[in-house]
């Protein structure tokens, strides 16, 4: 669980990186570290961090990697003359193993013109290769990938789960009960409309609705209590209607 905790972490650094919200799915994420975890443990991190699919790899470099420079403040004292070397055999190296030894012990080992110099962590410029379409975070043990590109699939799939987290919080501050079947109403947006119309089994059955009622922009449900949302950028009104018991 330690091993799934590290990787939900920095899954979710990952989120934030791409201003993408927990309830848009993601496809799928790459991790690597030293363990591979089973079916049981991938199914957690997945749910965890709302990805479809989860895959340990040994070798995340076509996503992963870094670019090392000199710092000229203080190499370039030590060096001097052989400073443009030191450039060149900084970037020759394979960034995976090189970012691999500094976190271990602190300096990398290069050759400048037939001598291996050893250089300290703080003596590098580090940066994160960006891979268009990835964002990737690492603490040193671990490594994740995430692809943050959305297909327009898993966008339908993100607005549904907007529209369901709304209507569970309008239940909710109803004090409406648990087991409470409800009618359920959307106004006001032709595009939340048609997609709440392709999920409405699901919908119906997540939020307990035995109806989807579908106005127009100036229509209201009578006895029924609204709200005004904002889901991804598209404005809706959502009423919620407790069922009587007949």
């Amino acid at each position: 669980m330690e091993e799934v905790l590290d990787i939900v972490v920095l899954g979710r650094a990952c989120r934030n990186a791409s201003n993408i919200k927990q309830r848009q799915p993601m496809s799928e994420m790459y991790v690597k570290n030293d363990l591979t975890l089973n079916e049981f443990y991938k199914e957690i991190i997945e749910d965890e961090l709302n990805v479809k699919e989860v895959t340990f790899r040994d070798d995340l470099s076509a996503f992963t990697g870094y670019t090392f420079k000199p710092q000229l403040r203080t190499l370039g004292k030590r060096f001097g003359k052989q400073i443009n070397a030191v450039k060149e055999a900084l970037l020759a190296l394979d960034s995976a193993k090189a970012m691999a030894e500094l976190n271990e012990t602190g300096s990398v080992t290069v050759n400048v013109d037939g001598v291996d110099e050893q250089i300290a962590k703080d003596d590098l410029l580090i940066e994160a290769k960006k891979v268009e379409g990835y964002v990737s975070d690492s603490d040193g043990k671990v490594t994740v990938v995430m692809n943050t590109q959305l297909t327009p699939e898993l966008i339908e799939e993100g607005y549904v789960r907007e529209v369901i987290s709304k209507v569970q919080t309008m239940r909710k501050d109803a004090d409406f009960e648990v087991m409470d079947h409800i009618t359920l109403s959307l106004a006001g947006n032709d595009k939340i409309a048609e997609i709440c119309r392709r999920n409405e089994a699901f919908i119906k059955k997540t939020v307990l609705a035995d109806e989807i009622v579908y106005l127009n922009g100036g229509e209201t449900c009578e006895g029924a209590v609204s709200k005004d949302w904002n889901l991804n950028g598209e404005d809706v009104t959502i009423s919620v209607k407790r069922k009587q018991e007949e």
